[in-house]
């Protein structure tokens, strides 16, 4: 009976108001601030300088003294046919990257896949995915030798088709797809690993029963493998949303002219022109603080769309 009763109160359940004590890890907690104490210096403490955007900014005044203009800048923007010219820019270059950079990874994930030879795979996968860890202005430099006027392409299109010289980064036309083109290049290969990845979780019990079922490998392709894909692919795609207006400053700076601002001008290059070159601060923030309100509610929707439709979140 003794035993039956220190049994019992062995087992009884600790008292609801009784809370655990865990252990708290600080030593990783040390570890991060280095990283948080960055990102405040330099992400959120610089936001302080959106209040230019209502100012009439003046240097020797700063942010205290500098008169208030409210909205002035904002309706200036807005009234700028420029402006609108620019944004249409930026619209085009992101739009046309992001639908390429969902495309062509996509089936060249695909092809990659069903190549048998591990070594032949590697190997092109490995050619492919190199000119992501190349700066633009490594790039820039080649790009401008390659398709100059004289550069290896003109030469190779004048003697074999016997036509004119191109001017790939001075005609708008050209230069447009030059942008579009050469970012894809730069970048398809490591958007590539992404649907590897998710094909290297595709169960193979379901090829191993479908062969059995005489398919063959367009119809495994088409039964198996683009369904497993499809949830991958619209994260992808509706998280690419929040870069709409992102259309990769580093590139078109550092290939763009003034003969070709009018097609080759995007939001950021502005901003940087208007306000480093120009002195107009309180102008270039309010394009700036602009842009940055229309990504954030862009990130918001594509989330909400990521976890609607396939299941991701974050938090």
């Amino acid at each position: 009976m003794e035993n039956t009763t220190n049994s019992l109160e062995l087992s009884t359940p600790p008292k609801a108001g009784k809370r655990r004590r865990y252990k708290q890890p600080w030593i990783l907690h040390f570890m991060v601030l280095p990283a948080v104490l960055l990102s405040f210096v330099f992400s959120y403490i610089p936001m302080s300088g959106v209040v230019m955007a209502f100012q009439d900014y003046k240097a020797r005044l700063g942010f205290l003294h500098s008169p208030w203009v409210g909205f002035k800048h904002f309706n200036y923007m807005f009234s700028n046919d420029y402006f609108v010219k620019i944004i249409g820019n930026t619209l085009l270059f992101a739009s046309s990257k992001i639908v390429l950079n969902l495309i062509i990874p996509f089936a060249f994930a695909l092809l990659l896949n069903e190549v048998r030879n591990m070594g032949l795979k590697r190997s092109v996968q490995t050619l492919v995915y190199l000119p992501h860890f190349l700066s633009w202005v490594t790039l820039s430099g080649i790009l401008i030798d390659v398709l100059g006027q004289t550069g290896i392409v003109n030469q190779f299109l004048t003697s074999v088709f016997g036509i004119q010289p191109i001017f790939f980064l001075g005609d708008g036309s050209w230069f447009r797809m030059t942008i579009v083109v050469s970012d894809v290049w730069k970048e398809f290969g490591f958007n590539t690993i992404v649907f590897l990845a998710a094909l290297s979780g595709i169960n193979p019990a379901l090829y191993e029963a479908a062969e059995v079922d005489g398919a063959t490998r367009w119809k495994q392709t088409m039964h198996i493998t683009l369904p497993s894909l499809l949830p991958m692919l619209i994260v992808v795609a509706t998280l690419a949303m929040g870069n709409v207006l992102n259309a990769n400053f580093d590139q078109v700076f550092n290939l763009y002219s003034p003969m070709i601002y009018q097609q080759g001008d995007i939001i950021d290059t502005f901003v940087y022109r208007e306000g480093l070159l120009s002195g107009q601060f309180s102008f270039a923030t309010a394009v700036g603080l602009f842009k940055s309100v229309i990504s954030l509610v862009l990130i918001v929707i594509s989330y909400r769309i990521a976890y609607k439709f396939a299941g991701y979140r974050i938090f």
